[in-house]
């Protein structure tokens, strides 16, 4: 029994995969991720009897996630959000369930053998249909008082409260990247994808050049932000866009523009992509899962 199950449940995409307590994904899989509670559980279940020597389930999730089980604030998963997940998990698999806060769990694996190892203070991002984050202080995660550390995707970046479009999450995700695009087209933005998006606007789409070049400078305007609030030694990029090998070229590209453009400011963050990228946070919620066993066998 040295196989985790590890799945990240996305707003858009639930990712899988198996993998072994050294790390190395043995399978993985993406699929849409499931609408209701009850098809996510027959997933989980069905996964669990097909592979009868697993060690136990590793799950990211979005929200303020607590070690009891349940799930707080906000998704857009929002059946997540009520119920004791993992108690859940735990009564249809019958395996051991650990459950971590998605940009968590991506912290996690960049701190175990990522880009974050070995450093003390650091932010990292994770952009996908919302923003998430997650602060390491000391090498750990800081969750804070009522779990929401880490959590700039509520950031506002507009004084304009009012707007459907206020928090950072809401306007410089790549689901507010489609949904710009989108309306500026006339279109069904659930008939476009953030990867369609940025190819059109290599070829020279106009709409969608500009789309992505606000995109960036939105990115950078709350990075530029998050460093001075923390001042942390770096801040780590995660998520499907961090795959992009043109991504830190034009957020750099953004904060040194805006760097210019304020006297006060000498300090240019310095920014990574995660090393892990997509698979992070299968990964991290793998070493939560190994730590969470770890700490259990030590108390006996």
């Amino acid at each position: 029994m040295d196989h985790v199950l590890a799945i990240d449940i996305g707003g858009t995409f639930l990712k899988y995969g198996t993998v072994t307590r050294e790390g190395q994904i043995l399978s993985s899989g993406k699929m849409k991720t499931p609408k209701t509670i009850d098809d996510l559980l027959l997933f989980l279940e069905s996964e669990a009897k097909s592979q009868p020597f697993l060690a136990g389930i590793a799950v990211s999730a979005p929200g303020a996630v607590s070690e009891s089980g349940f799930i707080y604030g906000s998704s857009a998963v929002r059946y997540l959000h009520g119920p004791n997940m993992k108690a859940l998990i735990r009564e249809r698999t019958g395996l051991p369930v650990f459950m971590e806060n998605d940009a968590h769990c991506a912290a996690y694996a960049e701190i175990w053998r990522g880009a974050a190892a070995g450093r003390k203070d650091v932010m990292v991002m994770v952009i996908g249909t919302g923003i998430g984050g997650a602060v390491i202080k000391n090498g750990k995660p800081h969750k804070g008082d009522r779990l929401h550390g880490g959590e700039f995707g509520y950031m506002l970046l507009t004084p304009d409260i009012e707007s459907s479009d206020d928090v950072w999450s809401r306007i410089a995700s790549v689901k507010a990247l489609i949904k710009k695009v989108a309306k500026k087209k006339h279109s069904d933005p659930t008939l476009l994808t953030g990867e369609e998006i940025f190819e059109k606007a290599e070829a020279g789409d106009l709409v969608c050049r500009e789309a992505v070049d606000e995109f960036y400078h939105l990115l950078a305007v709350g990075i530029y932000n998050l460093q001075y609030i923390y001042d942390p030694e770096i801040i780590l990029i995660g998520g499907g866009v961090s795959a992009r090998p043109d991504l830190i070229e034009h957020i750099n590209g953004k904060l040194d523009r805006i760097l210019g453009l304020i006297d006060l400011a000498k300090i240019k963050p310095r920014i990574e992509s995660c090393l892990f990228r997509q698979n992070a946070n299968i990964l991290g919620a793998v070493y939560g899962w190994l730590k969470q066993e770890k700490d259990s066998r030590e108390r006996l």
